[in-house]
């Protein structure tokens, strides 16, 4: 069964006066939604608010999100100094974003950059990724290798050139290589957790105060195919 991230058993990886960066469980979602499941930004609020016996509402600001069903980096704003600052190293694509992911299929080559031009879907909450330009479509590219081959399954390492949604998802699905346990992009069945095998690993940018550069690396869950990897 998963288990959702809460103010006692709250992964944190950086933390300090302007920021905090957490290693996301599958399930948690990072900001509220319709769905009324309390989002990790309370569950940090809370962790912030107890350590800090801080009075009254506490200051934290959401900069970037992770699909639901994935796990890795999340980085939070503590004040908004750090706030806007965050917001526009995002914005300009001034962060290293590693990702691991774990696919069923060997892809073509041992690496790889992929281009595809990305549509959304509103409707069903999908994207899909073609090879040419569509109508409302978007660029996405991102460089891959493969880290290491498991007994049924490939792990990859993804360096992330864009932001789109559901990028990295859409664009392994479109070369045939499905995220493990993603039914939503092609993969035969869900994980027992309802997550996929895709992390947030590694994050390299500038801190918004100090101007030194933070590398965020984030452990993988604990279970069998992590574990290999």
């Amino acid at each position: 069964m998963k288990e959702l991230s809460t103010k006692n058993n709250l992964q944190v990886l950086h933390e300090d006066n302007h920021i905090i960066v957490v290693n996301k469980r599958v399930g948690d979602i990072v900001q509220g939604d319709k769905t009324g499941d309390k989002p990790l930004s309370e569950v940090v609020k809370e962790y912030i608010k107890d350590k800090y016996n801080k009075p009254g509402e506490v200051f934290l600001g959401v900069v970037h999100r992770l699909d639901r069903p994935t796990t890795g980096i999340v980085v939070f704003a503590r004040t908004s100094k750090a706030l806007t600052r965050l917001n526009e190293l995002f914005k300009n694509r001034e962060t290293q974003k590693t990702y691991w992911a774990v696919v069923k299929n060997k892809p073509s080559q041992n690496e790889a950059k992929l281009i595809h031009y990305i549509k959304r879907n509103e409707k069903n909450n999908t994207s899909k990724a073609y090879l040419k330009e569509v109508p409302d479509s978007k660029v996405a590219s991102l460089d891959y290798q493969i880290i290491k081959e498991l007994n049924n399954y490939f792990a990859l390492e993804i360096n992330l050139h864009t932001g789109r949604h559901h990028q990295i998802r859409a664009q392994l699905a479109a070369i045939g290589c499905p995220i493990k346990g993603d039914l939503k992009y092609g993969f035969d069945r869900s994980n027992p957790d309802g997550g996929i095998h895709l992390h947030a690993r590694k994050l390299v940018f500038v801190h918004p105060v100090s101007k030194e550069t933070l590398t965020i690396i984030a452990p993988v869950p604990n279970d069998v195919i992590w574990n290999a990897v």
